[in-house]
C-alpha cells in the first residue's frame, strides 16, 4: 500500500517539475538537465518510502529506458531534441510501466496540436508590441523547433491522475 503523504509529495513533485519544463521549454526553447535529475532522484527516493515494491520500481525503470531508447533514436534523426528524450522518459519512469503508452500516446495527441497550433500561429503577422517579447518572436520564427516539452507536460499531467501516486491503488 502506498503511504498517502509520500504519495501526496511525489505527485506534487511530478507536477511541478512538468509544468515548470513545458515553461522554459516554451520560453526558452530548452529542458534543463537539473528538470530531469531533480526528477530522477524525487523518484528513486520516494517510489520505495511510498510503498512501491522493488518489482514494480524495475519494471519502470525498464520502460523509462525502453522510452529513451526509441526517443534517441527520434532525436538521431533531428525529429526531437535530446531534452525532450530524457523528460519523456523520467516521466515514464515516475507514471509505471502500466501508463507508458497512455502517456506516450496522449503526449503524440497532444504535440499534433500543439505543432499545428503553433504552424498557424506562425502564418500570421505578428503585432509589433509582440515582436518585442523575445520568446514569443522565437516562437513565431519559422526557424526554430515545436517546444515539445510542452506536450510532454501536458501529457503527463493527464495521466499523473489515474498513476498509484494519485489513486493509492496498485
Amino acid at each position: 500500500m502506498i503511504t498517502t503523504s509520500t504519495a501526496f509529495i511525489g505527485s506534487i513533485c511530478l507536477a511541478a517539475a512538468v509544468i515548470w519544463a513545458g515553461i522554459m521549454d516554451l520560453t526558452t526553447m530548452k529542458i534543463r538537465n537539473e528538470i530531469v535529475i531533480f526528477l530522477f532522484a524525487a523518484y528513486a527516493a520516494l517510489a520505495p518510502l511510498a510503498g512501491f515494491n522493488y518489482g514494480a520500481i524495475a519494471v519502470s525503470f525498464l520502460m523509462a529506458f525502453a522510452v529513451l531508447t526509441g526517443l534517441f533514436v527520434f532525436f538521431s534523426f533531428g525529429w526531437i531534441g535530446g531534452g525532450d528524450a530524457k523528460l519523456m522518459a523520467v516521466i515514464a519512469l515516475w507514471l509505471g510501466a502500466d501508463r507508458t503508452l497512455d502517456y506516450v500516446l496522449s503526449t503524440t495527441i497532444l504535440g499534433g496540436f500543439l505543432t499545428f497550433g503553433i504552424l498557424m500561429f506562425r502564418t500570421m503577422p505578428l503585432p509589433i508590441f509582440l515582436v518585442r517579447i523575445p520568446w514569443i518572436a522565437r516562437l513565431h520564427s519559422t526557424e526554430k523547433g515545436i517546444p515539445y516539452g510542452v506536450a510532454i507536460a501536458a501529457g503527463a499531467l493527464l495521466i499523473l491522475p489515474q498513476t498509484p501516486w494519485v489513486t493509492g491503488v496498485f
